[in-house]
């Protein structure tokens, strides 16, 4: 097989959000796809009619395309392919490889509390097994006929040898009673009929390898290449769920990460490339390999996601990175910006990028030029506008008015009037920060003075020391 026939697929049950997991399985096989030239396909699992719904198909599409994880050809539909489904049923029962099941519940019920009571195996053993045939008016299910001895072996690229005793595996069932398929079965027809080469997933579905293994042996098909990869957990050690935070893509797109830095952080979970921590979406595409995926679970450290964030942030241009905000705020259905604002905050971006992780704080950043005076002080800031700053604020802005409006020049004069005063800068330059911006948090405060220039700065500080 040449790199370039490789396919994979990403397969999610459109019940809720894209969870953090799912994307981090899209995210292994996108990359795995993209690292061999090959295809990435995305199926939607919508068999389930009573817990699918549009809306949550939309919400894959959202955060697939947010996460950069574009997909080949149009996404495909499982509940669609039901007919074929039921042809290779069928297949299977002409090749004598599946047979009709008319046991009730009640019976297999009765089957499994028996082989308890007598500590035996309550693998379900059809009576049906090896009938010529059955009652025409009675309802049946299709049952794969699985080997009764011997083993099943997957060799999976994550978890290595894995072997099972075909008698701890059942006749799983194929079609339902009312003809619809099973989960087992569609995903193999899917997989087959798409030209699946690779199944990347979570290890919670490795017992599932086996019993689909059967179902392709059952119609002499090719068996793909399994990879099944650590679940995500919490910090804590346990299987990641709300309690430990956020889970869904949306919920990380709305609090403002990049989405590049969500690429990168994901990739960390379970893969890596020597100990590289920071790196770029295309070295990822050209280091990926499922043979350096661990076997233990990965933990989710919100620590480390903003700490790559912010790196992301400080590593993009001025003008994509602006574009990223746009992006944000327009979801977010927040004003948009002047093109005074667009132009202040490009000409500016690398001093308002230096402590942001998010994007909000990017924003929060750039508060000081995008609010218009005069502004209300937050509670910290007012705390730091005492009747003893303001009077100091005033005899620094009378100062100020001489001085020329450079960086260098400004921090000289600031630091000389500090001195002037008995204080320490800090005592000076927090209540500056503070009528500046009417925040205890802001960039360096020399920065903002020439950014807002000398007019403006001058007016600010006589609004609050007036």
């Amino acid at each position: 097989m040449s790199s370039k026939d490789v396919v994979t697929r990403f397969a999610p049950s459109p019940t809720g959000f894209l969870h953090i997991g799912g994307a981090r399985t899209a995210l292994f096989n996108w990359l795995f796809a993209r690292h061999h030239g090959g295809q990435f396909m995305l199926r939607i699992e919508d068999t389930d009619r009573a817990r699918s719904t549009p809306e949550a198909t939309e919400a894959i599409f959202e955060g697939m395309q947010w996460l950069g994880l574009n997909w080949d050809g149009e996404a495909t539909s499982q509940f669609k392919q039901i007919k074929r489904h039921q042809e290779v049923a069928q297949a299977m029962l002409d090749a004598g490889t599946a047979y009709k099941c008319y046991a009730t519940k009640e019976e297999i019920e009765a089957f499994r509390a028996e082989a308890k009571a007598e500590k035996r195996s309550t693998v379900f053993q059809s009576p049906w097994r090896n009938a010529n045939g059955g009652p025409d008016d009675q309802p049946f299910v299709v049952r794969l006929k699985a080997p009764e001895s011997g083993e099943t072996v997957v060799h999976d690229e994550v978890q290595g040898k894995v072997t099972w005793k075909n008698e701890t595996l059942d006749d799983l069932v194929l079609l339902r009673s009312d003809s619809t398929p099973t989960y087992m079965l569609a995903v193999v027809v899917d997989d087959h009929d798409m030209g699946v080469t690779h199944v990347i997933r979570g290890d919670d579905h490795l017992t599932n390898a086996a019993r689909q293994t059967l179902i392709y042996q059952g119609m002499g098909w090719d068996v793909p290449v399994f990879a099944h990869i650590p679940l995500i957990h919490g910090p804590d050690g346990k299987k990641l769920s709300k309690r430990h935070g956020a889970l869904g893509v949306e919920e990380y797109r709305d609090m403002g990460y990049l989405a590049e830095a969500m690429r990168n952080y994901l990739a960390r979970l379970g893969w890596s490339h020597g100990n590289d921590e920071f790196f770029t979406t295309a070295q990822a595409i050209e280091w990926f390999t499922l043979k350096t995926i661990g076997k233990s679970p990965a933990r989710f450290d919100f620590k480390k996601l903003e700490s790559l964030s912010g790196q992301h942030i400080r590593a993009t241009e001025a003008a994509p990175l602006f574009a990223e905000i746009e992006s944000y705020v327009a979801a977010q259905n927040r004003p948009t910006f002047t093109d005074d604002q667009k132009s202040v905050f490009i000409d500016n971006m690398d001093i308002l990028k230096s402590r942001a992780k998010t994007i909000p704080e990017l924003i929060d950043m750039a508060y000081f030029f995008l609010e218009s005076r005069p502004f209300t002080p937050d509670a910290k800031a007012s705390q730091l506008l005492d009747i003893v700053s303001r009077g100091m604020l005033n005899r620094l802005t009378s100062r100020l008015r001489d001085a020329t409006w450079e960086l260098e020049n400004l921090e000289v004069e600031i630091r000389v009037f500090a001195e002037g005063e008995d204080l320490k800068l800090g005592k000076v330059a927090q209540p500056l920060r503070a009528a500046l911006t009417g925040r205890g948090v802001s960039p360096s405060v020399f920065d903002m003075m020439v950014i807002l220039g000398k007019a403006e700065t001058l007016a600010r500080l006589e609004d609050v020391s007036t």
